[in-house]
């Protein structure tokens, strides 16, 4: 069995900075045994640990789709001593993936169904994952109408760019992109906090339409309101918990919320499992 402290060795085939403050940078790694991409299954929605020999690990949410062959992709925020010394690493630099871990977002669940998926800032990691997956030629039929709403602080401060237009051009996805404030003439989406845009623009609900939210806790604080106007039982409302994660194996004990650890038993939840713990949002 594997040992479930030994991270794989991958190497950093591109780095990108995504954001005009430089803080978030993503990392495209490539698995230096090809063996090891084999037991590195995932699923969009789940996370690992990237560690540095030296500095230590930190959990963060995969970014690439299970359909994306050849390497795995994380996007980083620079906030402490390991996502600082990441920031200053290279292509061609070595690190270690420890994982996948947690569990995924419920894609037998939602086949067949309708998805309107829900981000803020940089928490758009794992939703990327989820469109990609679902976009995919071998997965697209599988899905009903895909609604995606994603905001951040300024044009800036969007992430995946380049996809984002690339999505917006495509007539299997609808699009619904949003900045809290912007100066820019030539800004030709929406302007306005994403609960507000998500009342706007997110399709009435039915027994057939789900919504997976993954973002900072104040903007979900105020989605799930909007959500609850628009019929979405909190069964068909999916969650993620993942800036919880610590060690990821439910050892450390700083995930838990109730008797629940959210690394082993999420990080992903329906609204309803998450009324019946201690309140987190």
């Amino acid at each position: 069995m594997q040992n479930p402290y030994l991270p794989y060795a991958v190497r950093i085939e591109d780095i990108i900075t995504e954001t005009e403050d430089k803080n978030l940078k993503t990392f495209k790694l490539a698995f230096e045994n090809p063996a090891d991409e084999e037991k590195f299954a995932y699923a969009a929605g789940q996370f690992a640990e990237l560690s540095v020999t030296g500095k230590g690990e930190i959990p963060i949410g995969i970014a690439s789709s299970p359909t994306e062959k050849g390497f795995v992709m994380f996007t980083v925020n620079k906030v402490g001593l390991v996502s600082s010394h990441l920031h200053t690493m290279q292509p061609g630099d070595l690190m270690g993936i420890r994982g996948p871990l947690g569990n995924s977002y419920p894609w037998e669940l939602l086949e067949g169904k309708n998805v309107v998926i829900i981000g803020g800032g940089f928490a758009f990691t794992t939703l990327r994952a989820s469109i990609v997956y679902m976009l995919d030629p071998a997965n697209r039929s599988r899905f009903g109408d895909i609604h995606v709403i994603y905001g951040a602080r300024s044009p800036g401060m969007l992430l995946y760019r380049d996809e984002l237009a690339g999505w917006e051009a495509r007539d299997d996805i609808h699009m619904h992109i949003t900045v809290d404030a912007t100066d820019d003439p030539h800004w030709k989406y929406n302007v306005g906090f994403v609960p507000t845009i998500t009342e706007k623009k997110a399709p009435q609900a039915d027994a057939e339409t789900y919504a997976i939210i993954c973002g900072p806790p104040i903007m979900i604080k105020f989605t799930q309101p909007v959500l609850d106007n628009l019929g979405y039982g909190h069964d068909h409302i999916i969650m993620s918990l993942e800036n919880r994660m610590k060690c990821g194996i439910g050892m450390c004990g700083r995930c838990n919320i109730g008797r629940h650890f959210v690394c082993k038993d999420g990080p992903v939840f329906t609204l309803a499992q998450l009324n019946g713990m201690p309140k987190e949002y």
